[in-house]
């Protein structure tokens, strides 16, 4: 491909969709107002019409004007009509090629590819994103890149499916815990638009139909009934958000790489090179635990910054425990017992204190509130206070306990492996070769009671995972078995 090629024609048509959000809220603005049309109304939808068509004025203007090529070893960008700029990335340094497909681009047989080097900072220019391409163009490009760096590198075929969707992971869909709170996101979205329109919520008659029936029930039935139909709207928006995400969810090892392909309605390809797979991440979230499920990421660099490594780094869905411990021996080439929490060095008791501490001081924080609302305005609110306080304390020391039993570390395999955390527990394994640096912390309560957090900083995932409330001794020579000599010039020994 040595001639200039341009995006398809069919981009226009899907920027100009956007200018249907407009037209929708004047129809349900008639529909809800019974067809009044008010001052503010107007000049709002008006605004949003002026600002979609300068959106789409934009993207007409980018299409117009975006050229693309592969010459020799590099992929070339050339875009802009007052401000021109032209791009080129060699092929060795492509570390990631991403397609993805919202719901009107799949409408109109488009997708969108994403071409990463990894960089990060001022590098991070190196990235070039088409959007708008065909189907079957985009994938030919992606294989054409590939082919070409396969050969500079030297990098020769490995294909193999590791993992794909099994349905009867939808069980854990809904233990996902974000859904409930999907709901009250929902909630106060559609509350902001009729306000916007200078439509009273409570003034509808289904609202205030629902708010008669609830007012005419006991206090108790009908808060018991809201939480039931929160609860139900939340299992019901993380089942449609787990069948969106991850329906066709196939784990491949591809040449140097491996290649997550998943989604619905807004299809995702992600490729993470196989060199730059520094360990894993075992993400076990309450209640998913609690059914025997686990989610498995990648710590691995080259995904870009912290937004995007966090969006890319999903090796699997919520699934069975088992199966994700399957899927991570797979991309490590290491035994399961890698990541397994058991055998790993205890922390001192003292990390347990702090947790004990840190939560009967969240306690008091909290029944504090009305207690001293109460004082000052009804003995009610501080006895409302102090039997929040009782029935939290109990809750907040088993929480603590959990989180002090997570804690743990060792040197396995030539891998740090760190676990930690209670409301979501996560084991990481990571290799000591991608460890570039020690950071070590001490709060004032840390050294009254011995203890340091020791964070091994690295280039891929999360740039830092902490070893928190170890002692001393016990931190230093972690730090000394994982890369030994990398801390010695820092420390002072006593004579």
């Amino acid at each position: 491909m040595t001639s200039w090629s341009r995006l398809d024609r069919r981009l226009i048509l899907v920027n100009l969709t956007v200018l249907a959000a407009p037209v929708a809220l004047l129809l349900l603005n008639r529909v809800v107002t019974g067809g009044r049309l008010g001052l503010q109304v107007a000049i709002s939808l008006a605004s949003l019409f002026v600002t979609l068509l300068v959106i789409c004025g934009i993207s007409l203007m980018r299409y117009l004007t975006t050229r693309y090529r592969i010459v020799g070893d590099r992929i070339e960008l050339r875009s802009g009509l007052l401000f021109r700029s032209r791009r080129a990335v060699p092929i060795h340094r492509v570390r990631s090629i991403d397609l993805t497909a919202d719901p009107m681009h799949r409408m109109f047989g488009l997708t969108t590819l994403r071409i990463d080097t990894g960089e990060q900072g001022p590098a991070a220019g190196h990235r070039l994103r088409l959007d708008g391409l065909r189907a079957a163009d985009a994938a030919e490009l992606r294989r054409q890149i590939l082919a070409r760096r396969a050969t500079a590198t030297g990098t020769t075929d490995d294909d193999g499916l590791i993992g794909e969707l099994d349905w009867s992971w939808l069980r854990y869909a809904p233990l996902t815990v974000w859904g409930v709170g999907s709901v009250f996101v929902a909630f106060g979205t559609v509350y902001r638009i009729l306000a916007e329109m200078k439509v009273n919520p409570l003034e509808l008659g289904v609202v205030r139909d629902a708010v008669d029936r609830f007012g005419s029930v006991p206090l108790w039935f009908g808060i018991l009934v809201t939480t039931l139909i929160v609860v139900g709207l939340g299992v019901l928006s993380s089942t449609a958000a787990y069948i969106e995400g991850w329906s066709g969810y196939r784990l491949r090892r591809e040449d140097d790489r491996f290649q997550i392909r998943r989604g619905l309605l807004a299809t995702r390809s992600v490729g993470i090179q196989r060199n730059r797979v520094r360990g894993v991440e075992l993400a076990e979230p309450i209640p998913l635990r609690w059914a025997g499920g686990a989610r498995l990421n990648a710590v691995a660099s080259g995904l870009g910054n912290v937004e995007d490594n966090r969006r890319r780094r999903a090796l699997t869905p919520p699934a069975p425990r088992a199966e994700t411990l399957r899927i991570a021996v797979e991309v490590l080439g290491q035994d399961a017992s890698l990541i397994a929490r058991a055998g790993l060095t205890p922390h001192p008791r003292a990390a347990l204190r702090r947790r004990i501490n840190r939560g009967l001081t969240t306690v008091a924080l909290i029944a504090a509130v009305p207690v001293g609302l109460g004082l000052w305005l009804s003995p009610t609110l501080v006895r409302a206070g102090l039997i929040t306080a009782a029935l939290l304390v109990p809750i907040a020391i088993l929480l603590a306990i959990d989180a002090y039993r997570t804690l743990g570390h060792g040197i396995r395999d030539r891998h740090l492996v760190i676990s930690a955390g209670t409301f979501t527990r996560r084991t990481v394994a990571l290799q000591e070769s991608g460890i570039i640096g020690w950071n070590i912390s001490r709060s004032f309560l840390q050294r009254r009671h011995g203890l340091l957090t020791l964070g091994a900083t690295t280039a891929a995932g999360d740039s830092v995972y902490k070893v928190r409330d170890v002692t001393v001794p016990d931190g230093l020579a972690l730090a000394e078995d994982a890369v030994p000599g990398l801390l010695r010039p820092f420390l002072e020994r006593r004579q």
